[in-house]
C-alpha cells in the first residue's frame, strides 16, 4: 500500500493531496446537511412534468437575469462537485441531481424526472422526506 502513496506523491505533492482530502471531508460533511435540507424543501410536486415552473416570473428582468446567471453558476458548482463525490465520499447523484435542477438547458425537466424516477433515487428522497413528515414526490406516469 506504500508503494501506491509513493507513486501517487511523485505526480502530486503531499500538501494538496491533505488539501484535497480535507476539501474532501468537508464536501462530504456538508453534501450530509445540505441536500436533505434542499429535498424537504421541494415541493412534492417539483419533479412532475405537468406542473409548470416559473423562476423568479414577477422580478424585474435585470434581476432575472442576475438570478439566473447565479443559479447556473451554483449548479454547474453543483454538478461538478457531484461528479468528484461519485469518486470521493458524498452523496454523488444527489448533489449532481441538485445541481442539474438549477441548470436550465433545453428537456432538462424530462432528464430531472428520469433521474428521480430510479427506483433507489426515489426511494431514498422519499425516505429524508419521510423523516421530515413530508409527503413523498409526485412524478407523471412515465410514458
Amino acid at each position: 500500500m506504500s508503494e501506491v502513496f509513493e507513486t501517487i506523491q511523485q505526480w502530486i505533492p503531499a500538501h494538496i493531496l491533505i488539501g484535497i482530502t480535507i476539501a474532501s471531508i468537508i464536501g462530504f460533511i456538508g453534501t450530509l446537511i445540505a441536500i436533505p435540507i434542499i429535498l424537504i424543501r421541494l415541493p412534492a410536486d417539483y419533479f412532475d412534468t405537468r406542473t409548470p415552473r416559473h423562476w423568479m416570473k414577477d422580478h424585474h428582468p435585470v434581476l432575472r437575469v442576475m438570478g439566473l446567471i447565479i443559479k447556473n453558476l451554483v449548479g454547474s458548482v453543483f454538478v461538478l462537485a457531484g461528479f468528484i463525490m461519485l469518486f470521493v465520499p458524498g452523496q454523488g447523484v444527489l448533489t449532481m441531481l441538485i445541481g442539474i435542477s438549477l441548470l436550465d438547458f433545453p428537456r432538462k425537466r424530462e432528464l430531472e424526472a428520469r433521474i428521480v424516477s430510479q427506483h433507489s433515487i426515489l426511494k431514498a428522497i422519499n425516505s429524508i422526506r419521510h423523516r421530515f413528515n413530508k409527503p413523498p414526490l409526485i412524478l407523471a406516469p412515465r410514458s
